[in-house]
């Protein structure tokens, strides 16, 4: 699945919620299951992992939605040249 393909599926299922709710209100969910995931990464669970990671992605894929972010548009216009400091790939910064 594609970045734009996997934001508009969040859309499609949360986004009229999400945006009653409001960047702010959305925002706390987002930082709540950033805490799951970093639960996650201490138990070192394959299995639970993948959810909490899907559940980061899905979360910020709907914050860039109320936003009115294109998540694959901006990462290409950041990332697609390599480091957005020195251009490399690998990264060369100090």
């Amino acid at each position: 699945m594609q970045i734009a393909e996997f934001q508009r599926l969040i859309e499609a299922i949360y986004f009229e919620r999400d945006r009653a709710r409001g960047l702010a209100g959305t925002h706390m969910w987002f930082c709540e299951e950033v805490g799951e995931l970093t639960r996650a990464l201490r138990r070192n669970r394959r299995e639970e992992l993948e959810g909490e990671f899907a559940d980061v992605l899905a979360w910020l894929s709907t914050l860039a939605s109320i936003a009115g972010i294109d998540l694959a548009q901006a990462a290409a216009g950041k990332y697609a040249g390599g480091c957005p400091r020195c251009a490399g790939t690998p990264c060369a910064c100090a």
